[in-house]
């Protein structure tokens, strides 16, 4: 999955794939998971959110199923 790279303290990189409706986050830490049955608009608004950790926080973990892949 292609990501793009993104201004964040906690966060490298965030790829959504629709097709599978796969949100992927590459922590600068190292780590990369998948969140599972995301809905796109929750993908846009993750990457217009100032914050995106906070939003990934508040919004996405331990709501969706995650799946690490690195």
């Amino acid at each position: 999955m292609e990501r793009q790279t993104v201004t964040s303290s906690n966060i490298h990189s965030i790829g959504y794939e629709l097709a599978t409706r796969t949100l992927e986050v590459e922590y600068n830490a190292g780590g990369i998971h998948q969140y599972l049955n995301l809905s796109p608009k929750l993908h846009v608004e993750l990457m217009r959110a100032p914050s995106k950790g906070t939003y990934l926080s508040e919004r996405i973990k331990n709501r969706y199923r995650c799946k690490k892949i690195k």
